[in-house]
């Protein structure tokens, strides 16, 4: 399933792609629902930095999904290549349950606009497979699909737009 979000970010090209690759853990405190982001690993190589970073969600768990949803859950790997010629990064986020079902991965392009703001362009793909999901009947797994991963992309994409929102927040303090 196709992920796409566009947003306008009030500052030029180059402070906002250097905030959101370098200054993600700051940027958290901005981000509802989003208690921390922590740098696991920082490589910089040739024309490219890779970063794995983890998002820990804010939010409780109501009681009745505790036995079930365990705090270690909330949280999810975020690979990313940060090509700085490109002023562009591929991504690839890895959730912390259902490992081999969930694959989601893409880009943000950040662009130049005329009047010195910048355009965050998100670009990713969504798959599960439900089919291999316990307790999914496999009967079921084929025409279930496209309805929840259109449910999930639905909640991704505002949140997507709130990490954006958050770092022209940032950025608006810090400037």
């Amino acid at each position: 399933m196709r992920i796409h979000s566009e947003s306008l970010i009030g500052h030029p090209r180059q402070a906002v792609y250097d905030a959101y690759r370098d200054r993600l853990p700051e940027i958290a405190e901005y981000i509802p629902d989003v208690k921390e982001i922590v740098v696991e690993s920082r490589k910089q190589g040739d024309g490219v930095l890779e970063l794995h970073n983890v998002w820990i969600a804010d939010r409780e768990v109501p009681v009745y999904a505790r036995p079930f949803i365990k705090p270690e859950m909330l949280r999810w790997d975020d690979y990313a290549q940060w090509r700085d010629a490109d002023h562009q990064v591929r991504w690839r986020l890895a959730t912390r349950v259902f490992t081999e079902q969930v694959r989601c991965a893409g880009t943000n392009s950040f662009e130049e606009v005329e009047d010195g703001s910048t355009k965050v362009v998100l670009e990713g793909d969504l798959q599960i497979d439900l089919a291999k999901i316990p307790g999914v009947p496999r009967l079921l797994a084929g025409g279930l699909k496209p309805k929840v991963e259109q449910f999930i992309v639905s909640l991704i994409t505002p949140n997507l737009e709130k990490v954006n929102e958050s770092l022209q927040r940032f950025l608006d303090d810090h400037a």
